[in-house]
């Protein structure tokens, strides 16, 4: 089902005084590579993808903010000169948003609102960035005459984030979310925030996200532990962060660094280059290399970084024996998706054959979403 305006509008007029409003879109992302390099002050990949949220919004002359989620059926009204905030997660969203547009000096007032979304929930498409993107988005178009620049919006839904939800993430999601350009992907440097689109318009291929609907529990802190390892080695290359060290200077210290420590830098390291590849491999239309580099990635989170599980290493398998061109993890790892770039006469052959041997084997049917990339956060 794709969303539509009218699924939005409809239950706006329905909830509220029957008038409409302004209606804003924000997408979910894919990174087609460059995993665990954000906070190694690394590369990234991303691309805005189809499925996203759809938001209205009218003034309504008081300082409250009168909000229904459509998908939960649940409304909240909440002051902007209230400092706690609602109770409810997803309405602690718009609330962070409104508060962190204020103090960036938006006269924000009261209004109505009612929002949906179809980005997939634990398919690892940021469905959180484009909740706040959108508020962010529209809150900058109706009250601050669009002179808030896109790369503060985004950082504006990585606040609410971190000070709102009590969630410590990194830029990557909002940063596509506000800038996705249809037919491109963005190489974002972690490091400067500087960020080029690259074209992805692969004629004769489809992208493909295999969600294996298995989520790992974690024990212990694995994503601080391989962070850890990451610091420790950058700080025996005399470096803050392993951006920028080569293979060379990794193996010169191998013997005063635990086996451990050195699999994680190696797999980091590696993956520096691999998104670089993929940049020059897309700029002349090469996306047999892309495919390589993307099977790389995802044996290297399996066996050095060791994030991967047994699932999704599986269909990773069942993709090389269909002749998929490239797969791998998407995402933090220990579950969630692949993401697959498939030649299009293999696409159904793969699709049943992954569906057929996952469920024979782990009991049920990976889901599958279709990837198109598309715009970024815009006014309907």
């Amino acid at each position: 089902m794709k969303l539509t305006i009218d699924d939005v509008r409809s239950r706006f007029i329905e909830h509220f005084d029957g008038t409409t409003g302004s209606v804003y879109a924000s997408p979910g992302r894919i990174n087609l590579i460059g995993e665990h390099t954000d906070y190694n002050d690394g590369f990234v990949f991303p691309g805005a993808v189809q499925q996203g949220m759809i938001a209205e919004i009218k003034v309504n002359g008081t300082r409250n903010v009168r909000a229904y989620s459509i998908d939960l059926k649940d409304y909240v009204e909440f002051s902007l000169d209230d400092e706690k905030g609602p109770k409810a997660s997803w309405a602690r969203y718009i609330f962070g948003v409104c508060q962190e547009m204020m103090a960036l000096g938006i006269p924000v007032e009261g209004f109505n609102t009612a929002f949906a979304g179809d980005v997939p929930l634990g398919a690892g498409m940021s469905s959180s960035a484009a909740l706040e993107s959108v508020y962010a988005f529209a809150l900058n178009d109706m009250f601050g005459e669009n002179k808030i620049d896109k790369m503060t919006l985004a950082k504006v839904g990585q606040a609410t984030e971190h000070k709102y939800l009590g969630c410590n993430c990194g830029i990557m999601d909002q940063f596509a979310s506000v800038h996705g350009k249809a037919g491109s992907l963005m190489r974002l440097d972690c490091r400067s925030g500087e960020f080029e689109y690259f074209p992805f318009d692969p004629k004769g291929y489809k992208l493909v996200l295999l969600d294996s609907r298995v989520k790992h529990e974690l024990v212990g802190s694995p994503y601080n532990d391989r962070r850890a390892s990451c610091e420790r080695v950058a700080g025996m290359l005399g470096q803050e962060f392993l951006r920028g060290a080569t293979m060379e200077q990794l193996d010169a210290i191998k013997d005063k660094i635990s086996e451990e420590d050195y699999k994680r830098a190696r797999y980091v390291i590696g993956e520096e280059r691999r998104v670089l590849d993929v940049c020059e491999a897309l700029e002349k239309g090469d996306y047999e290399t892309v495919g390589a580099r993307m099977y790389e990635t995802h044996w290297g989170m399996s066996k050095d970084y060791e994030v991967s599980c047994e699932e999704l290493d599986f269909l990773a398998e069942v993709a090389e024996e269909c002749g998929v061109t490239g797969s791998r993890i998407m995402g933090g790892g220990f579950g969630g998706c692949t993401i697959n770039l498939v030649k299009d006469e293999l696409y159904d052959n793969f699709i049943a054959t992954a569906k057929e041997k996952f469920n024979a084997k782990h009991g049920h049917e990976p889901k599958v979403y279709d990837v198109v990339i598309s715009d970024g956060s815009r006014r309907l």
